[in-house]
């Protein structure tokens, strides 16, 4: 069993930032391979934020139905309960990175408007 969800967060994240050499992103793959459908596509594939939060949001649907459908003596249980820790983690990441994109967004529309309310431009 593998953490499917956080390799393909990883590739998603890699696509919409523009960053992660070459080898990361083929290490990623691999380990995807024969995995590559539904939410996990999805986030693997994805080019914006918003995209990327939406597969996320479909693959923790699925991983949650995974643990509830699976015993607690089961040898794996343990294991997809800390997967599930870990991907809502990295959710909360994603809303955090989201958060501050805006920030950012909001942040230039000020200084813009300072510039101009500094500077009066006669038209």
């Amino acid at each position: 069993m593998s953490c499917h969800e956080i390799e393909a967060l990883r590739l998603g994240l890699m696509n919409v930032l523009g960053v992660g050499d070459e080898s990361t992103r083929e290490h990623a793959q691999s380990e995807l391979e024969g995995h590559l459908e539904g939410p996990i596509e999805g986030m693997a594939r994805a080019e914006s934020l918003s995209e990327l939060r939406r597969h996320l949001d479909a693959a923790l649907v699925d991983l949650e139905e995974e643990v509830a459908a699976t015993a607690s003596d089961d040898p794996e249980y343990d294991y997809l309960r800390g997967r599930l820790l870990e991907v809502r983690n990295a959710e909360r990441a994603i809303d955090r990175l989201h958060a501050q994109g805006a920030s950012v967004v909001d942040g230039l529309g000020e200084a813009h408007d300072t510039l101009h309310e500094t500077f009066p431009v006669e038209e």
